[in-house]
């Protein structure tokens, strides 16, 4: 499901539509528009909330954009503006619109019962009210679920004991995005990164050549499995035959957007299709 209803939240991080927006604000950059539009949400956070509930950015690069951009826009403000660039995006992307109605109205009721205790990002976004059109149900839907379950994957890590730059680390050497990719989009400067490295060598979770052990490709798995179990109970509350329907109906939404090259190939968040 999260690789299905990715693609679809992901419109706000990576259409021209947002920093064409956020721009208008005043806001300076593509980090400032997304810092914040996703923490937006919360309202005036600080640095070091923003840094605590995304987890894996540098602390230096958030500090870049925050507080800062609420100098420059409010919160409401960029809740209005993300959701207009989208609007706006899902328009151009799907043109003509088709009826968004009945995908709007599970996606939602997926949402409702997506698990918020202890989750601050799902629940900051579960809080806000629902817009009318139906895409934009969807969007948010999708966000929702998106974001309760990027919590609780953050609960799973810090369980782990992987500090923001280990767990980096360690998923570039599962096979997820490369660092490259991460020195671009999460800013840990290569002595940070190697520091990472020697700490997890020293707990037997990376070799000498940097791949995970099997000791780290078990604790990898246990982090996965962990954030989908934490996510199912919302899965199990809406019952197994809407999360298929759902399913059903978001993926050829999502293929669309992923064959219109809306997100690279190497993203920072390690999505894969096919």
């Amino acid at each position: 499901m999260w690789k299905t209803l990715e693609p679809f939240h992901a419109i706000s991080y990576f259409a021209a539509e947002t920093r064409q927006a956020t721009d208008a604000l005043g806001l300076k950059g593509g980090w400032m528009s997304y810092f914040g539009c996703r923490a937006a949400p919360l309202g005036a956070a600080s640095a070091e909330l923003v840094t605590a509930v995304f987890y894996n950015f540098h602390p230096a690069m958030v500090a870049r954009s925050v507080p800062d951009a609420w100098e420059r826009a409010t919160p409401a403000q960029l809740l209005e503006a993300r959701l207009a660039a989208v609007d706006l995006a899902v328009r151009r992307l799907f043109d003509p619109l088709p009826s968004f109605d009945r995908v709007a109205e599970v996606a939602r009721r997926a949402a409702e019962a997506a698990p918020l205790a202890g989750r601050p990002l799902g629940a900051a976004n579960a809080a806000l009210g629902w817009p009318d059109e139906p895409h934009l149900v969807l969007w948010q839907a999708t966000t929702i679920l998106r974001e309760s379950r990027g919590d609780g994957h953050v609960a799973a890590l810090v369980a782990a004991e992987l500090s923001p730059c280990q767990a980096l680390v360690t998923a570039a050497a599962a096979g997820g995005p490369t660092k490259e990719t991460f020195d671009i989009a999460r800013r840990w400067s290569s002595e940070e990164w190697a520091a990472a490295e020697d700490n997890l060598r020293s707990r037997g979770l990376l070799d000498a050549v940097g791949a995970l052990t099997d000791t780290g490709r078990a604790l990898r798995q246990q982090i996965e499995d962990t954030t989908d179990a934490l996510a199912e109970t919302g899965w199990r509350a809406l019952g197994d035959d809407l999360a298929t329907e759902l399913h059903d109906l978001v993926h050829p939404l999502s293929a669309v957007l992923m064959s219109s090259s809306l997100l690279p190939p190497d993203n920072p968040m390690g999505l894969r299709w096919s």
